[in-house]
């Protein structure tokens, strides 16, 4: 994870726009709603890779629906990540995107996309 984070921040740094980026890391949705309630106010988007919760977490799909931030749901490639969670997920509702890829990409892909949307 280090490796993926350290490359987002460098993609980041390399864009013309001022970005700055907060990286949470969690098995807890707990944590992970808290962090996205908490940052309603200062964060213009989200990106979130969902794994599981992406199929049963009926409480993270309503605080992404409260905080109305522009959202993408990342899931990794097939290798990485069961097909299940990206075809059924419940969070897709909520979100302006779903993305897929290598996990080396994909997360950058995801913040190309958002400054995209945001910069529109």
């Amino acid at each position: 994870m280090d490796k993926i984070n350290r490359n987002l921040r460098q993609q980041a740094n390399k864009r013309p726009e001022d970005l700055t980026v907060k990286i949470l890391q969690t098995h807890k949705i707990e944590k992970a709603m808290t962090t996205i309630h908490r940052n309603r106010k200062w964060a213009n988007g989200i990106f979130l890779a969902p794994m599981a919760w992406a199929r049963y977490e009926y409480a993270l799909r309503d605080c992404l629906d409260t905080v109305a931030i522009p959202t993408i749901e990342v899931f990794l490639a097939d290798q990485y990540e069961s097909e299940e969670d990206k075809v059924m997920s419940i969070l897709s509702a909520v979100c302006m995107d779903s993305m897929s890829g290598h996990p080396l990409s994909i997360f950058t892909d995801a913040l190309d996309r958002l400054v995209n949307h945001l910069t529109e």
